[in-house]
């Protein structure tokens, strides 16, 4: 059910009085009612948000700093399409989509949203026990070594249950959910920058006049290895190996955050919680306000700072243990078989099919015989994790700083995730069923993910074979949907049947429609790589059966139906 009449018709009166004063006073309005937009911010500060950003800074350094904001940008393009539909009509988009444009986009939109829901809950389990035992010590494997990581799974699932209980409770329960998730995304915001301040301040400081440089767009990245790379490229027994692989880790990235700084479940998201909540197209002002503040803010501080600090740490960098240079560490163990991985395809790509033949001893000459360059790259170009980068802050920070408040900002940021996924589920579960998002289905619907999360955490997601069958077609799933998804908000917000005089005219409706073809573009580009990367052929014969269908569909509502006179 939506909020009281009362409630929303109090809002709306605020809002009218504020504009009535001026800009002030109906910004500080805006920030009184803002929730949506912090919802969405609570979601995609997960830990796809974490890896992509500590990635981020070990390949590309301070140079990528522009990449998520931007992305975010054309991701908030959409979003705000979608809201604008949804508020102009005070329809639903789920039916609105049907209705309007397309049955299988509408249900390709929900089934996606509901695979990303109860599939990318996993990581999150994973991602906030991670931080509760190795950077908080809670249940830490060394006390509890056989059932800690069940203990922290439920206790990551008893504090989403409890928190979206209160979202089911109708208006005040809300407000309580809103101002709680807030606070989560403050926590996370402020942990991070926090870090970045001490680091600020410590005695190597950090180099302000290079970072904020990175956030200037530099699409050279496309075609060429970000600058520390260079000198050891150069240096090394097989530049062009080195120069590709590079490259294609930074394509990778730059793509696939084109095609993934919003997901198709926040998507879904938005003009949902915006209706829950009574909001008209008298609200539409607040909505843009509430995710340019809610979500852009929060998810740019956020990722920003923990680019600085993973390259800060890691970038042209490396673990001397791994190339013998020290002795090993429990964390050089950690990173050996990304490091042994990266070698292996150099000595591959040289040796070709001798590769194949040799024995571990034969495997070692030739290593040992590379270049110190190669084993350096090697080195650099592992993945690292939230607790690695605790670690190597620690010199910087001091280890309370570096484990307790980075651990607090990486726990905030799972537990916020995995309840904003239960929220999405609730919403989706309900409209595929047609009946209103409440009671005993909806808090069913929510409580999904979690299960799913904590079982597929605890038995499927260790597992590497497991998570690929799990992870896999749910990402290619959702990319194909996620410009499909767009191209749908585009023709919605060109559809003069659905939107009536809140159509858009003159140099408005040109300006919302470039920016949006942007958005798709980027979009589109980045999913097809994403796509073509993760499955190939499949993926490819994946997008062009979901096209047909719609198109068949199309056609068949399109065409006349007979009268019973002819």
């Amino acid at each position: 059910m939506a909020e009281s009449d009362g409630t929303v018709e109090h809002e709306r009166q605020l809002i009218a009085d504020a504009k009535a004063k001026g800009t002030a006073p109906t910004l500080v309005a805006y920030a009184k009612l803002s929730g949506p937009g912090w919802l969405q911010s609570a979601i995609t500060l997960g830990g796809g948000s974490l890896a992509g950003s500590l990635y981020l800074g070990v390949i590309g350094g301070y140079q990528m700093m522009w990449l998520q904001p931007l992305m975010m940008v054309l991701g908030i393009v959409m979003l705000s399409a979608i809201g604008y539909v949804a508020l102009s009509t005070d329809e639903k988009p789920f039916h609105a989509i049907n209705r309007h444009v397309n049955p299988v986009l509408g249900w390709g939109w929900a089934i996606a949203t509901l695979m990303a829901n109860l599939v990318w809950a996993m990581p999150q389990f994973s991602l906030g026990t991670a931080a509760l035992q190795q950077n908080l010590g809670i249940f830490a494997v060394d006390d509890y070594p056989e059932y800690g990581s069940l203990y922290c799974a439920i206790l990551l699932f008893v504090a989403g249950a409890v928190v979206i209980w209160f979202y089911d409770s109708g208006g005040w329960g809300i407000k309580l959910f809103e101002i709680i998730l807030k606070i989560m995304v403050a926590v996370v915001v402020i942990s991070f920058f926090g870090v970045v301040v001490t680091m600020t301040l410590s005695k190597a400081g950090l180099p302000w006049g290079e970072i904020l440089a990175g956030f200037v767009p530099n699409l050279n990245l496309l075609f060429e290895p970000a600058d520390k790379f260079q000198e050891f490229i150069a240096a090394s027994s097989n530049p062009e190996y080195w120069q590709s692989k590079i490259l294609d880790t930074q394509r990778d990235l730059m793509v696939t955050a084109a095609a993934t700084a919003v997901g198709i479940n926040m998507t879904f998201l938005l003009p949902y919680s915006m209706l829950k909540r009574g909001w008209d197209r008298d609200f539409r002002g607040l909505a843009t306000f509430d995710l340019s503040t809610g979500l852009f803010v929060p998810f740019v501080v956020a990722t920003s700072c923990v680019v600085i600090a993973s390259a800060s740490q890691f970038h042209g960098k490396y673990d001397p243990g791994l190339i013998g240079e020290s002795e090993k560490t429990a964390i050089t163990k950690k990173l050996a078989g990304g490091y042994n991985n990266n070698l292996d395809g150099l000595l591959k790509q040289t040796l070709e099919d001798e590769f194949d033949q040799l024995d571990e001893a034969g495997r070692q000459a030739h290593v040992d015989s590379l270049p110190i360059a190669d084993k350096q790259i090697a080195a650099m170009l592992v993945s690292r994790d939230a607790f690695q980068l605790a670690t190597s802050l620690e010199n910087l920070t001091g280890k309370n700083v570096a484990h307790t408040v980075f651990g607090i900002g990486v726990l905030g940021m799972a537990i916020s995730t995995i309840i904003i996924l239960m929220l999405i589920n609730g919403f989706t579960i309900c409209e595929m069923l047609g009946l209103p998002s409440e009671g005993l289905l909806h808090r069913f619907g929510c409580i999904l993910p979690g299960i799913t999360g904590a079982i597929g955490f605890l038995w499927l997601w260790g597992d590497t074979e497991a998570r690929f069958w799990l992870a896999v077609p749910t990402s290619v799933f959702g990319m194909v949907l996620l410009p499909i998804a767009y191209i749908t908000f585009f023709l919605m917000m060109n559809n003069r049947g659905l939107l009536g005089d809140n159509l858009p005219r003159g140099g408005k409706r040109v300006a919302v429609n470039v920016t949006m073809l942007i958005a798709l573009l980027a979009a589109s580009v980045g999913a097809g790589w994403s796509i073509w990367s993760k499955a190939g052929w499949v993926g490819v014969g994946l997008v062009a059966a979901f096209v047909a269908l719609a198109v068949v569909v199309h056609l068949a509502r399109s065409k006349p139906v007979a009268t019973d006179s002819e």
